[in-house]
């Protein structure tokens, strides 16, 4: 796979001695200056990791992302205490815009499309934002279209007639022709088919790999994002209560019963496989087909 140059010009596996690329300490959120949303959350994510964040539906996971953005303000919400600093820039201090340009993308919950544009257009307009040049946009594209090679059957279509599938992965290439530094996806697999899910989180990996792109994903379904991910952070009712290895935490069944649910253990293998399935079967909506 021909990968998407990054800006940290990392491709190894992330050193725990590395300074985090993205750190929230303390962080506390409302909205409507009274309703309470988060209450302690901790994190980092280093150059060149994957890191899951999940919890129950409910717990806080988006409303992270979104602070993590700085996109609250935008739903009458704000950091009412805590920092968020993005490669030692204070995010709070910095507009949503500013801190894609400077590498911090996210790929919002809902599979947010330019709907009357073609495939092809909505990737060209995420190079128009950082300023991209048309040779940097040409080769970007191709890039993408390795990755995601159904985009590129598709390139010509209309966004808002493509698959489910499709709309994901045009989104998420979107963000990619920004050249991120930090992918932040909010529930990439919400209403996906199975085998949709797989070749979006292994294209991912497989960039994260070649790249050394950061990743920062919030999921329900564990079973899916625990495969891929270096590290696991855990928030419950706003609050941080795991952080640990992503394989420290495949190992601890107890931990994962008592936070994601009885029925939330991650298997490995064809086990594994067989119970990514059957939650995406269970909770995918009926129009989500690709």
């Amino acid at each position: 796979m021909s990968a998407l140059r990054v800006n940290t010009g990392e491709g190894r596996e992330p050193s725990p001695a590395s300074e985090p690329l993205l750190r929230v300490a303390g962080l506390e959120a409302v909205y409507g200056a009274s309703i309470a949303a988060l209450h302690h959350i901790d994190l980092t994510v280093r150059p060149g990791e994957i890191v899951a964040l999940l919890g129950s539906n409910g717990a806080g996971k988006t409303t992270t992302l979104k602070a993590i953005s700085n996109l609250l303000p935008a739903q009458r919400g704000k950091v009412s205490r805590g920092e968020i600093h993005f490669d030692g820039h204070d995010v709070l201090k910095k507009s949503p815009s500013a801190l894609a340009r400077l590498g911090l993308v996210q790929v919002l919950e809902g599979r947010h499309c330019f709907r009357t544009l073609s495939v092809e257009e909505n990737l060209i307009t995420g190079g128009l934002g950082r300023s991209s040049s048309r040779r940097e946009i040409a080769e970007d594209l191709e890039k993408v279209y390795a990755i995601f090679p159904r985009l590129k059957e598709k390139r010509k279509s209309r966004a808002g007639l493509a698959s489910g599938g499709e709309q994901q992965m045009t989104a998420i290439g979107r963000a990619l022709m920004t050249r991120p530094r930090l992918l932040v996806l909010d529930e990439p697999s919400m209403g996906l088919a199975p085998l949709t899910v797989q070749a979006i989180f292994k294209a991912l990996a497989e960039l994260n790999e070649s790249a050394g792109l950061a990743i920062l994903v919030a999921e329900q379904n564990a079973a899916v994002a625990l495969r891929f991910a270096h590290r696991v952070a855990v928030i419950e009712n706003g609050t941080s209560v795991v952080n640990e290895s992503a394989a420290e935490f495949r190992r601890r069944s107890d931990v994962q019963s008592f936070y994601l649910g009885g029925g939330a253990t991650i298997a490995s293998g064809e086990a594994g496989e067989v119970l990514l399935q059957q939650q995406q079967i269970s909770n995918k909506s009926a129009h989500s087909t690709f």
